[in-house]
């Protein structure tokens, strides 16, 4: 099954994906249908069943007026966290670590985006009850910075770069007793600065803050292991830029319950009601290519299981005026 969430005559609702074409309605969203799973001890996709509505809509014209949502949020942004994980996917450390410096073959000359990664080989498939080793982990904001499928992404005036990261994301919604539920699954563009990232890795926690999107699909049920999916850049009706990527635990360093289980460790992030947004990462980039994206390139990343393309305008911000803390 897979879920969109739309607006519909200016509320928020979800809407089960019946074809390429048509939706059907469900009467409420998804994150109302998550809480009433959590409270009737059911699987999500029997709530759903019972949510449905007889009112079905035209897919395509709900991507071509733009009414198109994530397909989770939370009614308060702040009360959305979005995280995620690097240098989780095999071959995801050539790329990381040519930004950085040649990694070389002896251990003391690794880099240390060699040395995370080779952690997460040795260690980050552990066995059911066993602890693996942690990844790397980053912040990118509250729901604030979600931008809708199909919507404008923007980049500050002052970002070196813009660049697409094609990634799978968790979605979670915390329960009453501080449970984390995982709702499902949707393609994700992470978008990062990647210029300001390769000057220095201690800089990674700026080149994540900012905008990101997702959807605009969410996929219930267990994730397959092997996933195809295909990343590109399009610019004035052109493709400038086109590459396939792998995804799923197969072609992953870490399993996804050991990605889960060093994010949702913290009790901060097990606080009733909330929403998370997760990244699982991406061994994929335009950016490694040499790619300089422009002012009103679409990236449109997709992957059939997903259904529909994942896709998004880039948008220069203008100059912001001055920031200046004033004292009290």
């Amino acid at each position: 099954m897979r879920l969109i969430q739309c607006d519909h005559q200016g509320q928020v609702r979800a809407a089960l994906v019946e074809s390429e074409e048509q939706v059907r309605l469900l009467d409420c969203d998804t994150y109302t249908l998550a809480n009433r799973a959590i409270a009737a001890g059911k699987p999500l996709s029997d709530m759903l069943t019972e949510a449905l509505t007889d009112t079905r809509l035209d897919y395509q014209a709900l991507v071509d007026t733009k009414q198109l949502l994530p397909p989770l949020t939370h009614t308060d942004p702040a009360h959305c966290l979005v995280t995620g994980t690097g240098l989780t996917h095999l071959g995801s450390a050539d790329t990381r670590s040519a930004m950085h410096a040649k990694a070389q073959a002896a251990e003391e000359d690794m880099t240390d985006s060699m040395r995370m990664f080779k952690l997460g080989v040795e260690g980050g498939k552990p066995d059911a009850g066993q602890v693996g080793a942690q990844p790397e982990w980053f912040y990118k904001g509250d729901g604030q910075c979600v931008v809708a499928p199909e919507a404008e992404i923007p980049s500050p005036a002052f970002a070196e770069d813009a660049g697409e990261e094609p990634e799978l994301a968790g979605l979670y919604v915390i329960g009453d007793d501080g449970q984390p539920w995982r709702v499902g699954y949707a393609l994700g563009n992470e978008f990062s600065d990647h210029v300001t990232e390769r000057f220095n890795y201690l800089w990674l926690a700026h080149s994540k803050l900012r905008a990101c999107s997702f959807g605009p699909e969410l996929l219930i049920g267990e994730l397959p292991d092997h996933l195809e999916g295909t990343s590109a850049i399009h610019r004035s009706g052109e493709t400038v830029w086109e590459k396939p990527f792998l995804t799923g635990e197969a072609n992953m360093a870490h399993s996804l319950a050991n990605l889960e289980y060093h994010h949702f460790k913290y009790p901060g992030f097990r606080r009733p009601g909330d929403v998370h947004v997760h990244f699982f990462g991406t061994a994929t980039l335009s950016f490694a290519d040499g790619i300089k994206v422009r002012e009103g390139d679409r990236f449109e990343i997709k992957i059939k299981e997903f259904g529909r393309a994942l896709r998004n305008p880039l948008r220069v911000e203008a100059d912001p005026p001055p920031i200046s803390v004033k004292s009290l």
